[in-house]
């Protein structure tokens, strides 16, 4: 079993953290005025140097910032590239859980300007993960693909005096995307993350019914997709690992999709030009493992297998268990272990404590270290 001295590691994790109480107060405070930009600049630094400990006391050999000076996983980014913009009225996306479903309505976007990255996104957010991470620690970002510019709203919400054709569109998403990978090359990233929802909600047929809805074609959009994602990585910088995550929804411990990944397997592993793939398998509405036969050799995938969504503790034997299940699909060299998901993809977090937090990701490192090495 070789050892992995490069992301994505043995034990890993996907990016979000949940919020301590006094961060979540500063934003509330900021957010009435009783506090500056500078005030919460302060209070965010102070949480993301405890969390970046945190990580390496539990053994991880990744540390991201927990998103911690984000909203949401994705909309933050996605408001900072040129051209885009609130537009009046919210999407509304339906959440579900045991109890029953959860409404998450975020502002929607109007594609209005040409599209561009004029400073690196979250660039000084990358700086100061750096500057508290140890030598032992590699800094991670995450940020939304390509494909979550476009996913939700489709044609409809880009301009057509801007893009009368979404060839133009593409193009210069695809570019300003480059822009950001060779901007945070720049600046010393070598672990980035690309997360993307759309390819696991395809595997849904509903989903795949919203796509036609607004005018998608429902069979091939991920073939389209995965093609961009690497037109945005053309010219990743030398030594940066490129990871995707692909989740169901996370919202308050609630989900979007359900399925397999079967309908996207063929030519997610075969044509993404990512080094790995952490994806969710925390529970039955997820699939089996069988989508694993057509990962080739050299690609990495990461098994979601500890759950974000509750505080309950997987078993070791039966994470074990599950690990070597899949390694009935592809080789056991080619999996690693995390959670299926962040522990806060938005502000609100999931239903679990801090403490649940730690233990899952101190058992993530046990189990990695039993398993591999």
């Amino acid at each position: 079993m070789s050892l992995r001295d490069r992301p994505p590691y043995r034990a890993d994790h996907v990016g979000s953290l949940l919020r301590p109480q006094a961060l979540l107060e500063a934003r509330a405070q900021h957010a009435a005025g009783q506090i500056d930009d500078a005030a919460l600049k302060a209070a965010e630094d102070a949480a993301i140097a405890d969390v970046v400990r945190m990580q390496e006391d539990v053994g991880l050999r990744s540390a991201t910032d927990g998103e911690f000076r984000r909203a949401s996983w994705h909309m933050d980014f996605i408001y900072s590239l040129d051209g885009v913009t609130k537009a009046p009225g919210d999407l509304k996306v339906q959440f579900h859980n045991a109890e029953g479903d959860i409404e998450w309505t975020p502002a929607a976007i109007h594609i209005d300007g040409k599209l561009g990255v004029s400073e690196p996104i979250f660039g000084e957010a990358f700086e100061y993960l750096q500057s508290v991470a140890s030598d032992s620690q590699t800094p991670k970002l995450t940020i939304p693909s390509p494909s979550m510019v476009h996913y939700r709203g489709g044609r409809a919400a880009i301009d057509e005096d801007v893009y009368p054709d979404m060839d133009g569109f593409w193009a210069d998403l695809t570019a300003a995307y480059r822009e950001e990978v060779r901007r945070l090359g720049e600046l010393g990233c070598t672990y980035l993350q690309f997360d993307d929802t759309s390819l696991a909600y395809l595997n849904d047929p509903k989903q795949r019914e919203h796509v036609r809805e607004i005018g998608g074609d429902a069979e091939h959009q991920h073939e389209a997709y995965i093609k961009h994602i690497n037109e945005a990585l053309a010219a990743k910088p030398e030594g940066m690992s490129i990871t995707t995550h692909m989740c169901r929804g996370n919202f308050r411990s609630s989900w979007v999709a359900e399925g397999g990944y079967d309908f996207v397997a063929e030519a997610l592993f075969n044509d993404l030009a990512v080094d790995g793939f952490f994806m969710e398998w925390d529970d039955a509405r997820s699939g089996g493992f069988e989508p694993l036969r057509f990962v080739p050799k050299g690609k990495v995938v990461v098994l979601g297998l500890v759950t974000t969504k509750r505080g309950d503790l997987e078993a070791t034997d039966e994470l074990k268990r599950r690990i070597e299940e899949a390694s009935q699909y592809v080789d056991l060299d080619q999996l690693c272990l995390s959670p299926q998901c962040g522990f806060s993809s938005t502000v609100e977090g999931n239903a679990l404590t801090y403490d649940d937090q730690v233990a899952k990701l101190r058992r993530i490192v046990e189990v990695a270290d039993e398993v591999w090495g």
